[in-house]
């Protein structure tokens, strides 16, 4: 029997080269949707090269002394402390960041400077506790080779960055807002200084007369500023420069509020203004005068850490947990029937739709995946096993499996349903600035849980403090704030009411 033809347009996974699937992986590993280079991802994996070869870098400052190595988890858990505290003294030095990696011989300083204070650090230690098992010449030994290695890592780090900025994959995707004469002086100004290492996508221009003009200094007018917050959106803009003038100052306010939702920094013109204030009031880009109006909550390296804490303790809290997990799967199970977890579309990171997981609560053919009716007290709707699962909060462990693959972090502004509603009324028409509350990935926990304003915003109070709350930890974010709310998690649990 003759084979069956395959159709030429459907190729089988296996069929590419091995070589060519491990080439996309690595692209998806580094480069989002854009073919933009990750930022926080370059910034972690220097991070991570310091501390390898900080760790290694004393076995062999051992061996080139000629004195023998015995490996050990003391001396391994040492020597890790010891990485870790230079990589907090380079971070000290504003070492860990894409402009200052861009630098070579800045960086060579930086690393002499921080791995000298390690070592007389550690000197002064041993001297103080009489420690005698390390003598002061290994102690140089072992930080004058890892100076080699982490100036190495530097050249490979600097040579990356400026062949992935000439490729336009690490270059900063900005947006003029505004448009006439103070626009096309900005993008000419911009334009001149190679030091910029961005890429001005279009412009923005609210105007609608004749004399709009369809593009500013070759930069193309991509539309109106009702179309701003959208673009921005789906273009992975960095930057958004306003050139509208401060004396217009309801048009700017208006532009602003717009922007406030957006995950980008703001920043204002201030090339062709006459007002000139201390240069401390300014940032500047290239040599043109900003005035910062708006920061993206988090910065390439607080990215960093917050991934990090995410995928490390969201993947021990999920091992932790697991048990737990599946007693209540079987308790589900036997309670009636259909699936074990609940899928339901929420707002996530930048209002982009994500599928949370829960442990279904409400009978299969009661339940409501637009929340468009909330959970009140005794409502039919709910089992007797969601009942206890809803009000201890059992129900959202599922969500850590949602932490793991990037979509949530442990903390953050508890993501909603897109049809949720308060006193019969839309959450995003109840709160001025609702979608601000997504300029960070939405979380298991978070500011306003531990605040008593967890469980059903059946009112336009609780709506309002529950965003408040969320929008104070987005402005005030810190690692250790994040360690408080999860500590302070169980307890709200347990004293919390609301939960239904």
């Amino acid at each position: 029997m003759p084979e069956k033809s395959r159709s030429p347009h459907i190729v089988l996974e296996n069929e590419y080269p091995r070589s060519d699937r491990m080439t996309a992986w690595a692209k998806s590993l580094f480069f989002d949707r854009l073919g933009s280079a990750s930022r926080p991802k370059l910034l972690l994996a220097v991070t991570a090269a310091d501390l390898f070869a900080i760790i290694a870098a004393w076995p062999l400052s051992q061996i080139l002394l000629g004195n023998p190595f015995v490996p050990s988890w003391t001396s391994f858990s040492l020597t890790t402390l010891v990485g870790v505290l230079s990589i907090y003294v380079l971070r000290r030095q504003w070492s860990y960041s894409i402009p200052s990696l861009r630098g070579f011989t800045s960086q060579v300083l930086k690393v002499l400077t921080s791995l000298a204070a390690v070592a007389l650090a550690i000197s002064g230690l041993a001297f103080l506790f009489d420690q005698n098992e390390v003598a002061p010449r290994e102690i140089a030994a072992w930080m004058e080779l890892s100076a080699v290695f982490l100036c190495v890592i530097r050249s490979v780090a600097a040579w990356t960055i400026d062949r992935l900025t000439r490729a336009g994959r690490l270059v900063r995707r900005t947006v003029i807002v505004g448009g006439g004469q103070d626009a096309e002086d900005l993008i000419a100004e911009l334009s001149a200084d190679p030091t910029n290492h961005m890429r001005i996508l279009g412009v923005f221009d609210d105007r609608q007369d004749e004399r709009v003009a369809r593009s500013y200094g070759g930069i193309a007018r991509l539309g109106t500023f009702e179309t701003l917050t959208d673009f921005c959106r789906d273009s992975g803009v960095d930057l958004l420069i306003v050139t509208v003038p401060a004396r217009a100052e309801e048009r700017l306010m208006q532009i602003l509020f717009k922007l406030f939702t957006l995950q980008v920094d703001v920043r204002v013109s201030a090339l062709n203004s006459k007002l000139r204030l201390n240069s401390r009031a300014y940032s500047f880009i290239g040599r043109v005068p900003m005035l910062a109006v708006m920061d993206k909550p988090l910065s390439d390296w607080d990215r960093v850490m917050k991934n990090v804490e995410d995928r490390v303790l969201g993947a021990l809290l999920l091992l932790l947990v697991s048990p737990i997990m599946a007693l209540v799967a079987i308790a589900v199970r036997l309670d009636s029937k259909g699936p074990i977890f609940f899928r339901q579309k929420r707002y996530g990171f930048n209002s982009e739709l994500i599928e949370v997981l829960k442990f279904r609560s409400m009978y299969v053919e009661q339940q409501d995946a637009t929340a468009s009716n909330l959970v009140t007290r005794g409502d039919p709707r709910v089992t007797p096993v969601g009942r206890f699962i809803r009000r201890t909060s059992l129900d959202e462990l599922p969500q850590l499996i949602n932490v793991v693959k990037g979509e949530m972090s442990l903390v953050g502004p508890r993501p909603h349903a897109t049809g949720a509603k308060a006193e019969r009324d839309l959450y995003e028409n109840v709160v001025q600035g609702y979608f601000a509350r997504h300029r960070m990935k939405p979380g298991v926990t978070g500011w306003a849980q531990i605040n008593g304003w967890r469980g059903e915003t059946d009112t336009h109070e609780k709506l309002v403090r529950r965003v408040e709350h969320d929008l104070y930890y987005i402005d005030n974010w810190s690692v250790l704030f994040d360690l408080y709310i999860i500590a302070m998690t169980p307890v709200s649990l347990i004293t919390g009411k609301n939960a239904y």
